[in-house]
């Protein structure tokens, strides 16, 4: 009998159930989205039982896809977005609506944790920053504005927690979905008795914190049936999205390291040890594989920024590629090659959403400088690429400043484009190696996850199974010098505009106070 890895992805616009053989083969995938629900300008929730209807139908039509029995599948494991907060009651059932990663209400109660702690001593903790993205300032938020909800809370979940619950029953999270809590002691891998104390919240409302590859049990009968698994499956909990795409990217062992660059973009490598940035300038995750981290930084809006010039600047671009064979990503990229390396002088400022790693700014603004009379149109398009890698750079000198980075992985749709291959090989200044399936890093780390946890696998150099190299961009060394002083010029503008961004929300902030 044939055996078969099930991985589903829980992501923002929907979930995708990946199956995969134990020879590394991705062998078939299904999508099946789901809706978010926006309003009160930062208000962002979703529907848990949408999660669980898109598992249960991903699930059903990935078996009939691809024909295979129930029982051949060994496995389901888990990939899933963090820094959620779904309120259960103790027959698992939802309270409300799940406050998902992107919601940013709770403003409040990070400065309620900022009366007991500094920002400086929430990172040295969790990791990373005291903001409201994170589950513990949203529980608090549901305490202070919704206690009937509060008081009947059993247990906070993430996405894939909950699916793990309606699965087996169990009660379970993993270290890196407990670190996306905002509460998690990263060094002790346990919740932090300090933070827990100074947020109020009821410890006994957080669930049971467990290694990635931990098998919460086997698939009820209940869910046998509203998924089409064999009864008894083995259900291993996984790890957060952020940290299974680690596994399936290769970054299994330390130092090993990449990029994926896609609307967002973010550099995460694998180390023995936290990162702590005096800055606070980059965040560290718990690694899916025990005793190891994942220091990354993630930018706000990387091929958003050049999703957005293609849209607004290309429009000669998009018509000349309805009348001919070639995409407008092709004809976008003739005008880049036009440009020299630096794109002359001219620079970009990616920072359209405001910023993440290595800013964490929110009043930043996307901006070109030093247009001169001679700046060409090949250079407006080749600086907006330069920019976004200039930041990416930055994120990857803060790690090196850690641990030695001598090659990355590239993923994400930006490893598709030739021309912005050969900036990021240069502006990085180290080979960078893509791989040929470049849109799976989450549910092939998720199924390498549960292969482990199940026992299919010894341990988790199995990537090497699962992922083949396609080809490797090296750096041209002649670019060097060019890019390093055009990466320093890039900073220099951030830090001398980052006043006048600062001081034109503030009075953004009073205009709009003064109209309501």
């Amino acid at each position: 009998m044939a055996q078969y890895i099930l991985a589903h992805d829980l992501g923002t616009s929907g979930n995708k159930a990946s199956l995969f053989s134990t020879d590394g083969r991705l062998v078939g995938s299904q999508i099946v989205s789901y809706d978010t629900h926006f309003f009160n300008e930062k208000w962002v929730e979703q529907d848990p039982e949408d999660w669980w209807k898109a598992v249960c139908l991903s699930t059903k039509q990935l078996i009939q896809q691809i024909g295979i029995h129930p029982e051949e599948i060994q496995v389901v494991s888990f990939s899933g977005q963090m820094m959620g907060c779904l309120c259960v009651d103790e027959n698992g059932n939802p309270l409300r609506d799940s406050i998902i990663w992107a919601d940013q209400r709770a403003t409040k109660q990070v400065k309620d944790l900022e009366a007991h702690l500094t920002q400086e001593e929430f990172y040295r903790i969790v990791g990373h920053r005291n903001t409201p993205s994170y589950g513990i300032q949203k529980l608090m938020w549901i305490r202070d504005h919704e206690p009937e909800i509060y008081e009947k809370t059993h247990k906070v979940l993430n996405a894939k927690d909950y699916i793990v619950f309606k699965l087996t029953g169990t009660f379970v999270t993993d270290y890196s979905d407990g670190n996306s809590m905002g509460c998690f002691d990263l060094e002790e891998l346990k919740w932090s008795d300090r933070i827990v104390a100074a947020s109020g919240i009821d410890p006994e409302k957080l669930p049971n914190l467990q290694p990635s590859t931990y098998v919460a049990g086997g698939v009820t009968e209940r869910a046998s049936q509203a998924t089409g698994l064999a009864l008894g499956t083995k259900v291993v909990i996984g790890a957060g999205d952020g940290v299974t795409a680690n596994i399936g990217a290769g970054s299994v062992d330390e130092g090993k390291t990449y990029c994926s660059l896609g609307t967002s973009a973010w550099v995460t490598t694998t180390t023995k040890k936290p990162i702590f940035d005096p800055e606070m300038r980059t965040v560290t995750w718990a690694h899916a594989i025990p005793g190891y981290y994942a220091p990354n930084g993630t930018m706000q809006y990387a091929g958003g920024a050049f999703n957005w010039m293609k849209e607004t600047i290309c429009t000669g671009e998009r018509e000349a590629a309805e009348g001919s064979d070639q995409s407008i990503y092709d004809l976008i990229n003739e005008q880049v090659e036009l440009a020299p390396p630096g794109s002359n002088g001219l620079l970009f400022l990616p920072y359209l959403l405001g910023e993440r790693a290595p800013r964490w700014d929110t009043a930043s603004k996307g901006s070109y400088l030093g247009i001169t009379s001679e700046t060409t149109r090949a250079d407006l398009l080749r600086s907006v690429l330069e920019g976004i890698t200039y930041n990416l750079g930055i994120i990857l000198d803060i790690l090196q400043q850690h641990i030695e980075i001598d090659e990355i992985i590239l993923i994400g749709g930006g490893a598709k484009n030739p021309a912005w291959l050969r900036i990021v090989g240069d502006v990085f200044a180290i080979p960078v190696k893509v791989p040929t399936i470049l849109d799976e890093a989450s549910s092939m780390g998720a199924a390498i996850i549960g292969g482990v946890g199940a026992g299919l696998f010894e341990d988790f150099h199995v990537v090497d199974r699962f992922i083949q190299i396609e080809g490797t961009q090296q750096p041209h060394l002649e670019n060097k010098a060019v890019y390093e002083e055009a990466k320093q010029r890039f900073n220099d503008f951030y830090f001398a505009l980052r006043p006048v961004f600062e001081k034109h929300q503030a009075q953004g902030l009073e205009n709009l106070m003064a109209t309501r």
